[in-house]
Order: structure tokens, then sequence, then C-alpha cells
């Protein structure tokens, strides 16, 4: 039986906070709470972040109740738990060693790419995503313009983070089995499941963030944020006709890169 928010932290049963509490909940106060958590290991639940991993792939929506039950028990929806972006940030550095060996990189070389996945392609596009997302639910998605209900910032990078997996293992890991046999040869089988696969991750990315707003019960038209399968899909099928190699001008691009 999950535990309750208790009366007691109410004043005057008034439903409003005390000013002790309060301090308690305010944002500086959950990101020190979040990054002090990163420096006590044993603190961290591996365990349920590799559930959530899982089931990031088998049915996001189940990852989303639980955001639910955390703001019944603990009254924030993002997570208070660093264990999930541990696990990813390994994730990231092992299929990111994994990109460099198949593209015959250096050591050096895959250092300076490991550090532009992570800095770059994680956590700089995910800053500006997420604070991106994160004005335009207030701005425009709240059902009541109060203060009593907002998207917490926190949540809109979580929702980055869960969506941004899935497009991880698909393009970093799934997708490194055929790069050399298949995808980056001139043909237009290569083309064809390179650009796939970039269908499937950017979709996945597209539906994940979908559900994380959608779960969310004080927004409203949140289905707007699945128009841009639209656009994926047009640009897919343009792609295929004018033969365009999406994998191969990244490989391209990252090679640019580290040199």
């Amino acid at each position: 039986m999950l535990p309750t928010t208790s009366v007691n932290s109410r004043s005057q049963g008034n439903g409003v906070l005390s000013p002790r509490d309060a301090a308690r909940h305010t944002a500086g106060a959950k990101r020190y709470k979040y990054l002090r958590r990163l420096f006590h290991v044993r603190q961290m639940d591996f365990e349920f972040a590799l559930w959530q991993m899982l089931y990031l792939f088998t049915s996001p929506q189940r990852v989303y109740r639980n955001f639910h039950y955390r703001k019944q028990t603990k009254d924030q929806w993002a997570r208070d738990d660093p264990a999930f972006l541990v696990l990813l940030s390994i994730w990231l550095c092992v299929s990111t060693v994994g990109f460099g060996f198949v593209l015959d990189m250096g050591f050096f070389e895959t250092i300076k790419l490991l550090l532009w996945v992570v800095f770059i392609d994680c956590v700089g596009v995910g800053l500006l995503i997420a604070t991106l997302m994160w004005f335009i639910s207030n701005k425009y998605l709240v059902k009541q313009q109060n203060r009593d209900y907002d998207v917490e910032w926190g949540y809109a990078f979580d929702v980055h983070l869960n969506a941004f997996y899935p497009l991880l293992v698909i393009l970093h890991f799934i997708q490194l089995f055929f790069i050399n046999y298949v995808i980056i040869s001139d043909s237009v089988i290569g083309y064809f499941v390179g650009n796939t696969l970039w269908l499937i991750a950017i979709g996945y990315y597209i539906y994940v963030t979908f559900l994380g707003y959608s779960a969310l019960p004080f927004l409203k038209n949140t289905a707007i944020l699945l128009y841009p399968f639209a656009l994926l899909i047009m640009l897919y099928l343009i792609s295929l006709a004018c033969g365009w190699n999406f994998t191969k001008m990244l490989c391209s691009f990252y090679k640019y890169r580290v040199r």
C-alpha cells in the first residue's frame, strides 16, 4: 500500500503548506536533494531504474503511472532519485565506445566523440528541449493559469531522458550491427534500413514525450505533441525518394567533429 501525504503537513487543514514544509518543496530544495543523492550510491534504486528502462520499450504508460504515485507521496512529478540518469550515462558511454569501434576511431577520437555525445547530443540538446517544452506547456497547455498548476522543469527534463533512452538504444546500439555491412553501403537496402531505424527512433521519442505530458491531469490539448509525426513521415518518404542516408551523414559528421 502506497504511503499518502500526511494532513499534519498542512496548516490548519486548509490545504496550504506551512512555511517549514513549503521550504522543503521549493525547486532549490528538490534540486539540492537530487544532486546530493548522486554521491550516495547506496541510496539509489538501480533495480527500479532498470525496471523503468525495460518498460519504456514495452509499456511506457506504466512508467508515467509511477510519476503519479510520486506526486501523491512526495508532492513532486520529477524524479528524486538519480539512478535512472546514472544508468543512462553508463549506457551512453558504452554505446558511444561501440560506435567509435565500428567507425574505426582511435582512442582519443573515441574520447572526443564521447564528450560530444554526452555534453552536446544528450545534455545540451536535452536542456534546450526540456526548457522549450517547459515554457510551451506552462504557457499554452495548462488548463488553469494558476501557480498551483505548472509543469516542473525537472519533470520536463525527465520526459526528455525517458524519450531519449529508446532513441539511444536504437541508434547507438541496435544500429551498430548493421552499419558496416548494410547501412553505409551505396545501395537502396542500405539507406532504407538506416532511415527506417531513424524513423522508429525519432517516432518513439515523439510518442514517449507525448505520453509524458498527457499524463499530467492539468494539461490540455496534448495531442498536438503528436503532430510532428506527419513531418517525420514526410521527411522519411522524401529521404527514400532522394536516396539520403541519414546514418551515413551522421557517421561523416562524427568523424569530422573528432578530427
